[in-house]
């Protein structure tokens, strides 16, 4: 991983936590396979667990070659694409994953996002700065709150079923659109299934929890956001690929549409994106993932791993090859 991973994720506390599960030198970080250094090579070649981070270089054949005691990553961070290849699931490799921990955060925001924008706070608290004075609420939020709305989550991955779970305390329909969940699965979630423009075309707010798969592509393109209905809300903590950026624009600054939005494509907007300065847009950095002290969380699902792990027993979280085409 990266050094500034390793300083962010993991604390004093949980580097001796795997200090104590194993040898090894939690000072010694791995950012280039292939270096040259003899002391790193004979780490690598007797390394039995990697334990990876964002930063992580890809485990190809080349990087594999050098570590053939290699049984077992893993990750403290969330998809692991970005570097394990085909490689490791030719060797039989266990790969772990900590998405679901980092999953429990981007859920709360979401969960905040959904409650805020049925009750229309950015939009009350424009006006009340726009004012600076009492605000007709009758006369100018006369349709607002979370009683009886739809909220229409597309994917029911980690995140959006733990957002199914935070919302059911709450008056709210949940529709579901996501093509590998069964109706078994609905019932239990007690959600309803729906079609993807059905969704979209009954839901006061739409949000956004699909992989970046091809298939996934501007899912959101200028015909698909005609169907929300006006005042409907778009909320984005998914990968800005799933929405066209130029129609979404269009939509927002006519008003007719709002929008929570904590990726974009591009991830950075250009300087003069009207989308920074829409009173209907709520734009953030990136910042529903884990961040701050909820990085401690990621450490702590490796931890378990690999303790897991220490005592022959399978990874609770241990990433499945096949599913990787319609998963993050």
């Amino acid at each position: 991983m990266s050094p500034e991973t390793r300083d962010a994720v993991f604390g004093g506390e949980s580097l001796a936590r795997i200090a104590a599960l194993a040898e090894v030198d939690t000072d010694v970080l791995v950012t280039d396979f292939g270096a040259p250094d003899p002391v790193l090579r004979r780490m690598l070649a007797e390394a039995e667990v990697l334990v990876t981070g964002w930063g992580c270089p890809p485990l190809d054949r080349a990087a594999l070659r050098r570590m053939p005691r290699l049984e077992a990553v893993v990750h403290a961070a969330g998809s692991v694409k970005h570097h394990i290849t085909g490689a490791c699931w030719e060797r039989d490799i266990q790969v772990s994953t900590a998405a679901a921990a980092n999953a429990l955060p981007v859920a709360e925001y979401t969960v905040a996002a959904i409650l805020f924008a049925n009750k229309r706070v950015l939009e009350g608290a424009h006006a009340y700065r726009r004012s600076r004075q009492r605000v007709n609420l009758l006369d100018g939020f006369p349709t607002v709150g979370n009683f009886r709305r739809t909220v229409g989550l597309v994917g029911a991955s980690r995140i959006g079923r733990r957002v199914i779970e935070l919302l059911r305390p709450f008056d709210v329909r949940i529709l579901v659109h996501d093509p590998y969940l069964s109706a078994r699965d609905a019932r239990e979630l007690g959600v309803e299934q729906s079609g993807l423009d059905s969704l979209v075309s009954r839901s006061d707010v739409v949000s956004l929890h699909a992989p970046e798969l091809p298939a996934t592509r501007r899912m959101f393109d200028a015909a698909r956001l005609s169907l929300m209905p006006d005042g409907a809300t778009l909320i984005n903590t998914a990968r800005g690929s799933l929405v066209d950026t130029d129609a979404l624009t269009k939509e927002v600054r006519t008003g007719r549409l709002h929008a929570v939005l904590d990726h974009t494509e591009p991830e950075v907007l250009p300087a003069d994106s009207p989308l920074f300065d829409l009173p209907n847009v709520l734009l953030t950095p990136h910042l529903a993932g884990s961040i701050g002290g909820e990085l401690h969380r990621l450490a702590d699902s490796a931890a378990d791993e690999l303790e897991r792990y220490t005592q022959g027993l399978t990874f609770r979280h241990r990433v499945d090859p096949d599913a990787l085409h319609h998963s993050a």
